[in-house]
């Protein structure tokens, strides 16, 4: 029996608004939109906005507003939703059923503590290796931050809705481990300790879905996904500092960092891609597809930099361009997230190192005022610098074939 239009709008706007909130490109939203209204013979147009997604039937006057955020990231939710489309979409469900299928899917659970924890010490402790920390005291201590913030962020994520507490208490806690260590000189790299902590907590696909957005030209949206990804990153540079302050610590000027061995670095590299998989939702038969294709790019990025001479953004650029191409057509056959499956493979090249160092290096700069050695203003500008520049290869490294791809071979119609 075929719905009415009422309760076809209101389907769509339940898939459309579970696909936002969690992590899908916005391309991929307005397409699953329009192929479900198509499929339950309604024609409907999705139109994604920060803090709303509007569902408005063609031709008339009847639409639905939804209050939502895209907040969070959860690979197992946008597989369970696009497989309802898809199976509606093929006859496999009836029209029926489309709701209660879609609000299950809603409701699936996250990943367990236990994983969520046990990863994310793995993964920090995968960028200590690839950022070149080598003594087993410091990795523990990396492993040991991450874990004690990974419980943190759980556990406040039962008491506050609010997305930015969680970064804020978990790089405090990064921050405070790093100032211990240094105080009681339990190790030398504690630069090392509180970033890799750190970088775990970089919201990598709300960076890039921002960017795409921007490149479609939907300005607003993408505007508002940087701001918010910026804002995460703020809270984080000011939770490090906060812990540093408590312990009485002070991050040492930063360094290059002794060149990783290949080996050490792919297989750290696919370490650091399993953690990443994890913090968003990814089911555990899917991990090994981010997994190899992140330490493929590792590969290429280390021939990059360690045989061509190449600088870290190019070698980045040149890594997730490998990367883009693999990972699109995967993720859209695979019904997952393009950014976050993308980020997942290429989180250990965020340039956090970098990027952290200039924060601290400011702060440094504030506090000693026009006394401050011109040394200190370099060294903001560099790390400050080279941050940008990653980032910014980073980004069109993985979106350029993304766009490329979504031209000349559409989504499914």
């Amino acid at each position: 029996m075929p719905l009415t239009r009422e309760a076809v709008l209101d389907a769509v706007a339940l898939a459309a608004a579970l696909l936002f909130a969690h992590g899908q490109t916005t391309e991929r939203i307005v397409i699953a939109a329009e192929r479900l209204g198509r499929a339950l013979g309604v024609p409907v147009t999705a139109l994604p906005y920060w803090g709303q997604l509007t569902v408005e039937i063609d031709g008339t006057t009847l639409s639905q507003i939804v209050p939502v955020k895209p907040l969070g990231v959860d690979m197992g939710k946008v597989l369970a939703v696009t497989t309802v489309v898809d199976q509606v979409c093929d006859g496999k469900l009836e029209a029926g059923a489309v709701r209660s299928a879609l609000a299950a899917a809603g409701h699936l659970p996250s990943v367990s503590t236990l994983r969520f924890t046990l990863l994310a010490a793995v993964g920090a402790a995968s960028l200590g290796v690839i950022f070149g920390a080598v003594d087993a005291i410091s990795l523990l201590l990396i492993a040991a931050s991450a874990a004690i913030g990974a419980l943190a962020r759980r556990s406040l994520s039962g008491f506050s809705s609010n997305p930015l507490i969680q970064p804020l208490c978990a790089a405090t806690i990064a921050g405070a481990v790093a100032g211990a260590a240094g105080r009681l000189q339990l190790s030398e790299a504690i630069t090392l300790i509180a970033f890799c902590h750190c970088m775990v907590l970089v919201p990598g696909p709300h960076l890039l879905n921002g960017a795409i957005d921007l490149a479609r030209t939907r300005i607003a949206l993408g505007i508002a996904r940087l701001a918010y990804a910026n804002v995460v990153v703020l809270m984080i540079c000011a939770g490090l500092w906060f812990g540093l302050v408590v312990t009485g610590a002070t991050l040492p000027a930063g360094g290059s960092s002794a060149p990783t061995p290949l080996v050490a670095d792919v297989i750290a590299a696919g370490c650091a891609v399993a953690a990443f998989g994890t913090f968003f939702s990814m089911p555990w038969r899917l991990l090994p597809v981010p997994i190899g294709v992140g330490m493929l790019a590792h590969a290429v990025r280390w021939a990059a930099i360690s045989m061509a001479s190449a600088n870290v953004a190019t070698g980045a650029f040149v890594a997730c361009i490998v990367v883009s191409v693999i990972v699109t057509p995967v993720a859209d056959r695979l019904h997952l997230p393009f950014a976050a499956v993308g980020f997942s493979a290429v989180v250990s090249m965020m340039p956090g190192f970098f990027l952290f160092h200039a924060a601290s290096g400011l702060v440094e700069l504030v506090s000693i005022g026009p006394r401050a050695p011109a040394v200190l203003l370099t060294s903001v500008a560099v790390n400050g610098a080279t941050a940008f520049l990653v980032i910014l290869a980073m980004t069109l490294g993985l979106i350029l074939p993304r766009m490329l791809y979504e031209h000349f071979l559409p989504g499914p119609e």
